[in-house]
């Protein structure tokens, strides 16, 4: 079903996976833990402010917040989310030339990344403000979050912005080997998963934070 050749490995993570098979790259394991690799992407003046997370003072206000509200907040979010990706609208019709089937992908995939992007920020902010206001050890949590997002979302920005594109080529190389309707379906999921991959992705940090905020009476 696809024509490009295999190239470099990629992780065998979910994501990565379903974007190897799209793209015909092969697939081996991680060669090193995500942990030991973030060393390497730390600067110094990161690697302080971490190390002053983790190891400094925190004066937390013990707030008890309205977590399951922000829980609910989140999963009506996410579902919105996965909502527009499932969803028919947006996406481009059968009679579409490829030309025109891939820009119409592209347009659209960029405007889902961009909204589960901003969605994500803004859930993650506001999770990690409560959070800083609970107990001590809650608290450096949050500082400890903080400074990973801004080590971390310039490499997951990098990682993640080809997706559109390389869906929009799956789109084009799909309905030109097609030579009819039958190309449509089995694009239409591949985009779902590899979508819905990527927003399983950008809500881990949200789902972690909330799941800090639950036991706050266990820290206290």
């Amino acid at each position: 079903m696809h024509d490009a050749q295999p190239g470099a490995a990629v992780p065998a993570s979910t994501l990565p996976r379903l974007l190897a098979r799209i793209a015909g790259a092969a697939l081996m394991p991680p060669v090193q833990a995500p942990a030991a690799r973030l060393g390497e992407w730390l600067d110094w003046p990161r690697a302080v402010s971490l190390s002053r997370a983790l190891d400094g003072p925190a004066v937390a206000d013990d707030d008890d917040g309205a977590v399951e509200t922000d829980a609910d907040d989140c999963a009506r979010v996410r579902g919105d989310l996965a909502l527009a990706i499932t969803a028919d609208r947006g996406w481009p019709t059968v009679e579409a030339g490829s030309d025109a089937a891939a820009a119409a992908v592209l347009r659209h995939c960029q405007s889902l990344q961009r909204a589960m992007q901003a969605a994500s920020g803004r859930l993650r902010g506001q999770l990690r403000d409560r959070l800083a206001r609970q107990t001590p050890r809650q608290a450096r949590l949050a500082a400890v979050d903080a400074v990973l997002e801004g080590v971390l979302s310039p490499r997951e920005h990098a990682l993640l912005a080809p997706v559109p594109a390389l869906l929009a080529a799956h789109c084009e190389r799909l309905q030109r080997g097609a030579g009819d309707h039958g190309w449509y379906r089995p694009f239409r999921e591949d985009a779902r998963q590899v979508l819905l991959a990527e927003l399983d992705l950008r809500f881990q940090p949200v789902e972690a934070l909330l799941a800090a905020l639950r036991p706050s009476r266990v820290d206290a």
